[in-house]
């Protein structure tokens, strides 16, 4: 709530600005939905057979792809065992992260007024590219049994 003093004319806050607040709704929407779906895998397991399809590539080929392991992954991280989310996919326990500390950027930046920008060029993109293909091909190699779901 705003007051204007009438011989000032100066603006002073009295409560929650409720701008912020209507901009917290995005990212508080985008948390509950990513919370929601950490609740749900770390409430079916995902290592009981019957819950969630095969990965297709794996299915026809014995191919691991990235994304491989991902759910195994996010039920071990739901339940605190980084070791075992490590060992499942390394790759999306990273993702995990840096979702984190983008979402946490992301509502800094709104709370602050300021506008928010992710600014990824062709190098960023390829480094990504290239750091996916790069842990696909060690994971289905024989000397990178460690990184198999």
């Amino acid at each position: 709530m705003r007051r204007v003093n009438a011989e000032t004319r100066r603006v002073t806050r009295t409560g929650p600005d409720a701008g912020a607040v209507r901009r917290l709704a995005v990212p508080g929407a985008l948390l509950a939905a990513v919370a929601g779906a950490f609740a749900y895998v770390g409430a079916v397991d995902p290592n009981q057979p019957g819950h969630y399809p095969v990965c297709p590539l794996l299915r026809l080929t014995g191919v691991y792809c990235p994304g491989c392991g991902g759910l195994r992954s996010a039920h071990a991280f739901a339940h605190g065992d980084l070791a075992t989310a490590l060992t499942d996919n390394a790759l999306a326990v990273g993702g995990y992260l840096a979702f984190a500390v983008l979402w946490a950027v992301w509502v800094i930046r709104v709370v602050r007024g300021r506008p928010v920008r992710l600014d990824l060029g062709p190098v960023h993109l390829w480094s990504l590219g290239a750091l996916t293909l790069v842990f696909t091909v060690v994971r289905n190699l024989p000397s990178g049994g460690w990184l198999h779901p």
